[in-house]
């Protein structure tokens, strides 16, 4: 199983910064008997790891070599790589810059590294082989991508960052079979490379007959990309009576 992660972003929002936003310490982690400070893109590794991922593939733009240097060529048993994405040009073009290194028959799931979410294991529970969605419950989906389903949990629409959303279930992960990602990536290119995020191509993929499913099984979603969000992150983490 491959793992994306599109780590090119400026992270504008909560900036400056002295390193890339995915380095950010939120939390920590024990390691030989010591505490030490936790990247925030490690929670994302870590969930993609316990879900099966062997191979992962970082995406970075031009000055983000620091986590190349932070991560090397390995976590544990699963292989790192990085691709690069030249200049900005959003979430879509980010993740496909991975398209040459994944067969058709290969699983996929993509996260974004400025985000921390229970459960651990809420990538287990998507369905192997369609194009499915880790969905968590939010106030303000206005803020996020929400992900409207019908009776049977499929996908209808996502609404991305619209006032009034119809759902208060957005998505904070995703998986697929390689062969749908390739698909994805061909309708992209067919529609001009136009589609900036990945709410607008997946809509016009399921009018053209594509099929995805949300999974309500996420608990919890805090975007750690505004100082907010930072805050709500230490929080999370730090509640003692928060179990899942």
């Amino acid at each position: 199983m491959w793992g994306i992660i599109p780590a090119a972003g400026a992270g504008s929002r909560i900036q400056p910064l002295a390193f890339s936003k995915e380095l950010l310490p939120v939390g920590s982690r024990v390691t030989d008997g010591v505490e030490r400070p936790r990247a925030v893109s490690e929670y994302l590794v870590d969930r993609m790891i316990r879900a099966g991922a062997d191979k992962i593939c970082f995406v970075i733009s031009p000055g983000k070599s620091d986590i190349l240097e932070y991560y090397g060529g390995t976590v544990g048993s699963t292989s790192l790589c990085y691709v690069v994405q030249p200049r900005p040009a959003g979430l879509c073009d980010s993740i496909f810059r991975a398209v040459p290194l994944i067969s058709p028959d290969e699983r996929v799931v993509v996260g974004l590294p400025d985000t921390i979410w229970f459960p651990e294991d809420g990538l287990s529970t998507l369905p192997p082989d369609l194009l499915s969605f880790l969905l968590f419950p939010v106030d303000r989906p206005e803020f996020f991508d929400a992900v409207v389903m019908d009776d049977a949990e499929r996908v209808r629409e996502i609404q991305v960052k619209q006032p009034g959303a119809q759902s208060n279930w957005i998505w904070g992960a995703f998986g697929m079979p390689g062969r749908v990602l390739h698909e994805l990536h061909a309708l992209w290119t067919a529609r001009g490379q136009q589609d900036e995020y990945v709410g607008t191509l997946v809509n016009a993929w399921l009018q053209a007959g594509g099929d995805a499913r949300g999974v309500r099984t996420g608990e919890a979603y805090v975007d750690v990309g505004t100082l907010h969000g930072y805050r709500e992150a230490i929080r999370l983490l730090e509640t003692a009576n928060f179990q899942f």
